[in-house]
């Protein structure tokens, strides 16, 4: 599995929606790369390629692209629910 979260440049996990879906990620035991995108919109051009629109947090998942940290948040969710659950002996 492949992921790459496009985020603001806040330096931190605790402030914005990006950081949810930051802590989301690792508490997923997903591993993700981040790329950094510029506070103004107009220097998001990557973020729009891939999604159509220029707003962050944009995860694309296994090429998948989901904007919206809500909607990413559900669908981890929705992905470990998936997961067969190792049976204990």
């Amino acid at each position: 599995m492949s992921a790459t979260l496009y985020r603001c440049p806040t330096p931190t996990d605790r402030l914005c929606a990006c950081g949810r879906v930051a802590r989301e990620l690792r508490r997923s035991g997903i591993a993700f790369e981040t790329v950094r995108v510029p506070f103004r919109r107009s220097g998001r051009d990557e973020v729009e390629r891939l999604s159509g629109q220029r707003v962050v947090p944009l995860l694309v998942i296994d090429g998948e692209p989901i904007c919206d940290s809500r909607r990413i948040v559900e669908h981890l969710r929705w992905r470990a629910a998936q997961e067969p659950v190792a049976e204990k002996c």
